[in-house]
């Protein structure tokens, strides 16, 4: 019996030592442990705002860029509304015979209309507004519309060889297209 009670007393001592180790060693394990969670959360949250400006940089940047965009486009409708009145004008110009407009009661008239048109050119480049080249270019789909094809034995095919309605850009957006015919080989 006292070799059991040797034997017990013997394993009694040891558990005791071992808690003694655990116990001593716990808090540091413990504290390592917590601060790597606390260096884990830190390394989360510095994330967690540096995506917080990324998203508010780019917040800003857009209003910015829509702000812009609003400014400088707040004008289309009414500049497409207007282009009717230039089309309207240029139209009544070119319908005026050579005849009447040497003709001395006619000359206030035509030189009126040449200059309401050179203002409303002014008016449109202030405002960012202006034609489309199309005459001689070759067909740009961003920029012409094709409404015919043109037998020509002296341009290139593709190549804009006639005009019928002019094109319209504001600022680098197009605002109405040109309506052109387009060179193609003849049969």
């Amino acid at each position: 019996m006292s070799e059991e009670k040797s034997a017990g007393s013997e394993v009694k001592e040891g558990e005791e030592a071992l808690r003694d180790e655990t116990a001593e060693g716990a808090p540091e394990v413990a504290e390592h442990d917590k601060l790597a969670k606390l260096e884990a959360e830190l390394a989360e949250a510095k994330s967690a705002v540096l995506y917080a400006r990324a998203d508010a940089q780019n917040l800003v940047r857009r209003t910015q860029k829509e702000a812009e965009d609003a400014k400088n486009y707040a004008v289309t409708q009414f500049a497409r509304d207007i282009l009717s009145v230039a089309d309207n004008l240029t139209r009544a110009l070119s319908a005026i015979p050579q005849e009447l407009r040497e003709d001395d009661k006619m000359k206030g008239l035509v030189a009126g209309l040449e200059a309401t048109g050179r203002e409303l050119e002014t008016v449109f480049g202030r405002h960012g507004i202006s034609k489309v080249e199309a005459m001689g270019q070759p067909l740009d789909p961003n920029r012409h519309q094709a409404m015919m094809e043109v037998p020509s034995p002296d341009a290139e095919a593709g190549t804009v060889v006639q005009e019928i309605q002019t094109g319209y850009m504001i600022k680098d957006r197009l605002l109405r297209p040109a309506l052109v015919g387009v060179a193609k080989k003849p049969d």
